[in-house]
């Protein structure tokens, strides 16, 4: 799957995106967060504070217990303000 990232976790992470293949144990958005943050201190940095952080899955808004099961794409992005 293509993972984004956007925005201050693009910034920690150090990249815009990247192709990923998780093991089968990360079933939902909650359980690739904390994969990814064992992924490096980039990472750990980024997702520091998982509740925070905003997912879509092929571009649909999700929650973290959202199963990733068949996405193709998976965005993670911070809080966002209107304006």
């Amino acid at each position: 799957m293509k993972v984004l990232y956007f925005a201050w976790v693009r910034e920690r992470v150090g990249k815009a995106e990247e192709a990923l293949d998780p093991p089968p144990a990360v079933a939902t958005v909650a359980d690739l967060i904390a994969w990814l943050s064992q992924r490096g201190e980039e990472y750990a940095y980024a997702f520091e504070k998982p509740k925070v952080i905003r997912a879509a899955i092929d571009r649909m808004h999700v929650n973290q217990d959202t199963v990733i099961a068949g996405a193709r794409e998976i965005a993670f992005f911070p809080p966002m303000t209107g304006g």
